[in-house]
């Protein structure tokens, strides 16, 4: 947690952003996560696992959002796949913490449809932006799965070898 910033010291407002976080991912609840970032709608959870917070990253139809060129438009695993391609990530089997790489988990619903998209920080916790709202660390990936309004299951890992 960034102690050093106002909105954290503000108790009240904490409590109610974790009790927001927990009745929409009851499984947060348990894992010991932590706020790291103020709520804003500048970028969501796929341009925060790509490392971005100027862009709203969203293969939409209708060109609203920011989509890496020459990817497909289109709200399918394989879309999200080919987007991390671009940035050097390989498809791998699990989420287990290698050292020197840098790994991502690829959330989709009961139709095989992307929801959510977080990234492995070199500590082995994982990092989530929840749609506009906070940042958070989480430990287990299981934080943010379930029925809905929860993310779903993660359907891919995937991960970049990070540079010396």
């Amino acid at each position: 947690m960034v102690e050093n910033e106002a909105w954290l010291r503000n108790e009240v407002w904490v409590n109610y952003i974790c009790k927001t976080l927990e009745e929409q991912f009851p499984n947060l609840a348990f894992t010991g996560y932590k706020l790291i970032a103020a709520d804003t709608p500048d970028y969501n959870c796929v341009a925060w696992a790509a490392e971005d917070t100027q862009n709203w990253w969203w293969p939409d139809p209708h060109d609203v959002h920011y989509w890496l060129p020459n990817v497909l438009r289109e709200e399918t695993l394989e879309a999200f796949i080919q987007a991390f391609q671009a940035l050097e990530y390989k498809v791998c089997e699990t989420a287990v913490l290698e050292v020197g790489c840098q790994k991502i988990a690829i959330y989709s619903d009961e139709e095989a449809i992307p929801t959510h998209v977080a990234r492995q920080l070199a500590n082995g916790n994982w990092t989530s932006k929840i749609g506009q709202y906070e940042t958070i660390e989480h430990p287990t990936l299981d934080a943010l799965t379930g029925d809905e309004p929860a993310y779903g299951s993660v359907s891919c890992f995937m991960k970049r070898i990070l540079p010396s």
